[in-house]
């Protein structure tokens, strides 16, 4: 595990209250360049940005967006370990953390069958297979000058990854979890490293419409294995997760409605053990999410 000055100094890093999103991705860089000044001067601590096959490659992609700021904290969130070797991964992060004073996390994740089969490679030992990538990362030899190494966090459902996460990263990155899973998680890590899971949010007050906007955007986590069993061993029925979700699940997943029922839902996951979390907020456009996100900040979520 990680030291403690070293965690603590992240947690400082990351700030309470963050911004998770796979949208930046598909939009010119000279939209993610204005949208993340504009995060950054909101006061969001951290912006994570997700990796698909179809994505800018989440290296790359960081170094946008530290390009464009000055003290906002960029984390992938995840990057894939299938995607690229130990060794470029490792040197990627250290010449991102040098040239930006520390402020890249990386974020590693085993991602999910289909995908990674669909890249040629075997799923069967997801925690093996990432034990693996850690001891060939740190195993690798950087020339560079490196005043500190970057951070890295798990992306960690179960007991197994979060136990790992604990031992060999600075935390954990769970991702499509309630805060009942953070308790759980806090639990499983230990009081030190660095908690941070992602928060879907809908910024909408009709029922009918808010819902219809979760299942959409959940309609893919409930057909991954990863994500159901994780919900199975949180309590949930084969009726929950069936059907695009029981409503109940939904409002579990998903945060929606007024900006104060949003940041409850913030306030419960940090009440639950986390450090920071990750607010990912569904709309149609990015233009439309980066509206969303200004409201969120005028009444105060990253210093909730």
């Amino acid at each position: 595990m990680a030291g403690r000055d070293e965690i603590a100094a992240l947690k400082r890093r990351l700030g309470r209250v963050g911004v998770w999103t796979s949208t930046l991705s598909g939009e010119p860089a000279s939209f993610e360049r204005e949208a993340a000044a504009e995060l950054e001067s909101l006061g969001y601590g951290a912006l994570w940005i997700g990796e698909t096959p179809k994505s800018k490659e989440a290296l790359t992609h960081a170094a946008i967006l530290l390009g464009a700021t000055r003290r906002l904290t960029i984390a992938t969130g995840i990057a894939n370990i299938w995607a690229r070797d130990a060794t470029a991964a490792a040197n990627g992060a250290s010449a991102l953390a040098e040239a930006y004073d520390g402020r890249f996390v990386l974020g590693l994740g085993v991602s999910h069958a289909p995908a990674v089969s669909a890249r040629g490679h075997d799923y069967e030992k997801p925690v093996s297979a990432m034990r693996a990538y850690l001891d060939a990362m740190d195993a690798t030899e950087y020339e560079g000058p490196l005043p500190q190494p970057a951070p890295r966090l798990l992306a960690a459902l179960r007991t197994r990854m979060l136990e790992l996460a604990a031992e060999r990263a600075h935390g954990a990155h769970p991702y499509f979890v309630t805060p009942e899973h953070t308790a759980r998680a806090r639990a499983a890590l230990g009081p030190d490293p660095v908690l941070a899971p992602e928060q879907t949010v809908v910024l909408d007050t009709d029922p009918e419409r808010a819902r219809r906007t979760a299942r959409r955007f959940m309609k893919l986590y409930l057909g991954l294995p990863n994500y159901t069993n994780n919900l199975r061993d949180l309590g949930w029925s084969e009726d929950d997760v069936a059907g695009g979700g029981s409503d109940a699940l939904v409002d579990a997943i998903v945060a929606w409605g007024e900006p104060d029922t949003i940041i409850e839902r913030v306030r419960a996951h940090l009440d639950a053990g986390a450090d920071h979390v990750c607010v990912q907020a569904l709309a149609d456009t990015p233009r439309d999410t980066l509206a969303d996100l200004r409201v969120l900040a005028q009444v105060g979520i990253a210093t909730p």
